[in-house]
């Protein structure tokens, strides 16, 4: 018996929920990973990082192509089984190549580091095409608008609870770090997101998913995505907003974790989770707010509050201290850190709605270009690989603190953009909206 229409959305849903999960557990293992190198090396601490999202930049529009030509399913079957390549590569750099000099001198390289970045690299593979998916096809069920916004924002409440426990996981598995730690404390982890990515293949190619624009191999299309001056410049505040997402967690991590006390790299990690649980909680909120307040409207007052939040944390002393919470249930760990490190985590909060709200006001009214649109907006994700790069060797040069400077100027570019770039000026261009409602799916 055929599942009914309405059923069969329900079960769409779910999955692409699934998959946003899955998208930042193996996204924020990167930083916490990159502490392990960083101690040994000091400029591969972001490395990790960089090739995770140096993927996106080759994989955005084969990645919006392959939606088109596979469809949904069997996009996110085929990210799902590069997933879990990249993680055996990272997992094999713990007991591979450690004794191969690859570049000699007084700190030798050796090959299980790059091992490591190559598995960081199929990694960003993986999770660029599970992004492509999983973004326009909860829009697409949503009918777009601010429904479209509710369901991509409640996708990110189970992306932001993923993003809080990997960090907390590493630390926990870490602890203090030092140049003797190696990929090998981490291994568990790895191990389990394998073992999550081969059950979620499983599952997803037993679940029954109707395509909602199954054909588009059959449109012809007349312009880019470009040539809507919202999408262009939505894309360019995607570029920027991945770098501030990853880039104040990120940096935070670093900068904790190379302080010299004991369970150092625990208390980091911890103070990273609570920053991804400030974007749990934000992203819940927005997903009960969605359905009634807009995208631009939450889009204007979250990077407002942003730029007032690190404003502070920059100009706080930072001798002022205070303990950090703990929370027993999350295993999040409690320190001595600078009163800093409250403002940026609560940017968290901030943070959680804009990629949501980004992408939902970049691709409104766009119709039939939304695919190759969000393959676009997964090739300038590598801002999250650049610009957390660039942070990290700002806050080594001149401090940790002033690093955050690049995030106000990332976020003034934001704030713009929901003002005055997001509206659609380009209403002329035929866009040929599929002729069947996507919402009885």
């Amino acid at each position: 018996m055929a599942q009914p229409k309405q059923q069969r959305s329900i079960v769409a849903i779910i999955t692409m929920f699934f998959i946003f999960a899955m998208i930042s557990f193996v996204t924020n293992m990167a930083a916490p990973f990159g502490n392990i190198w960083g101690f040994k090396y000091e400029w591969a601490g972001m490395a990790g990082n960089l090739m995770n999202f140096t993927a996106y930049l080759f994989m955005g529009i084969p990645a919006g192509n392959m939606l088109i030509k596979y469809g949904y399913k069997k996009t996110a079957l085929i990210a799902l089984a590069v997933g879990a390549i990249g993680l055996g590569i990272q997992l094999l750099s713990s007991v591979a190549g450690a004794g191969v000099e690859v570049i000699g001198g007084e700190n030798p390289i050796y090959l299980n580091l790059f091992i490591y970045l190559l598995g960081a690299l199929v990694c960003g593979f993986c999770v660029c095409m599970l992004n492509t998916v999983v973004n326009p096809m909860l829009k697409l069920l949503g009918g777009g608008g601010n429904k479209g916004n509710q369901l991509v924002q409640t996708g990110g409440t189970l992306n932001s609870l993923s993003g809080t426990l990997t960090p907390l996981l590493v630390g926990m598995l870490v602890g203090t770090l030092t140049k003797e730690t190696t990929m090998a404390a981490v291994a568990p982890l790895v191990i389990t997101g394998i073992v999550i990515f081969v059950l979620a293949f499983i599952i997803i190619s037993f679940i029954k998913i109707e395509e909602p624009q199954a054909n588009l191999k059959k449109v012809k299309y007349e312009h880019s995505p470009l040539a809507f001056r919202h999408c262009l410049l939505g894309i360019i505040a995607i570029f920027f907003y991945v770098g501030i997402e990853i880039g104040i967690p990120g940096e935070l991590n670093a900068w904790i974790s190379r302080e010299s006390f004991e369970g150092a790299a625990a208390v980091a990690g911890s103070l990273a989770a609570l920053y991804w649980l400030m974007m749990l909680i934000g992203r819940f909120v927005s997903s009960i707010i969605s359905g009634k307040v807009s995208a631009r409207a939450q889009m204007i007052t979250v990077s407002a509050v942003a730029i007032i939040l690190v404003l502070i944390a920059i100009f706080l002393p930072e001798d002022i201290t205070f303990k950090s919470p703990e929370i027993s249930a999350l295993h999040i760990m409690s320190g001595e850190v600078p009163l800093k490190c409250l403002f940026l985590f609560l940017c968290g909060l901030c943070t959680s709605v804009m990629w949501g709200g980004i992408f939902n006001l970049a691709t409104e009214g766009l119709g039939k270009y939304t695919a190759k649109a969000s393959g676009l907006f997964m090739m300038m994700v590598v801002g999250g690989g650049i610009m957390p790069y660039i942070q990290d060797w700002i806050g080594r040069s001149f401090g940790y603190i002033n690093s955050y400077w690049l995030v106000i100027a990332m976020l003034v570019y934001i704030l713009y953009y929901s003002v005055i770039g997001s509206k659609n000026v380009n209403k002329d261009i035929p866009v040929d909206e599929e002729p069947f409602d996507l919402r009885d799916l």
